[in-house]
């Protein structure tokens, strides 16, 4: 068994996917529609194209659970989930040029280095760095 593909919902799959390609360096990978407006969008590392995909889900705006969890994370301040990122400081000077917003700035934890970064389709993603 394996991950081959993770699921982040979205509350606008095309502002998703700008932000995911232009912003966070994504490429895509799919996009097949589903009917009413939906798609079968992913994007995956440029890094790593036949890696795990993305799914930019748009659950939020169908499963009213969904829209309920995910807004309750994002108040609370919690990351949806995590990228791994080889420098931290670099790459978040680098979206800050782009004009990301960050609730936290990068911050050493143990052997970690974090910053969290609001990916402007409902969630709070976190960057991480191993050190």
């Amino acid at each position: 068994m394996k991950v081959k593909v993770i699921g982040i919902p979205v509350q606008d799959q095309e502002k998703a996917l700008q932000f995911y390609t232009t912003k966070l360096g994504f490429i895509k990978k799919h996009d097949m529609p589903l009917g009413e407006g939906n798609r079968w969008l992913t994007v995956v590392s440029k890094d790593e194209p036949d890696g795990i995909e993305v799914l930019l889900e748009p659950s939020p705006n169908h499963f009213e659970p969904s829209k309920t969890y995910q807004k309750a994370l994002f108040k609370a301040g919690i990351p949806y989930t995590q990228f791994n990122v080889d420098n931290l400081q670099e790459e978040y000077d680098r979206l800050v040029h782009l004009g990301v917003e960050f609730s936290m700035k990068p911050t050493e934890m143990g052997n970690v280095k974090i910053a969290i970064l609001d990916d402007t389709c409902g969630n709070k993603i976190q960057l991480i760095e191993m050190l």
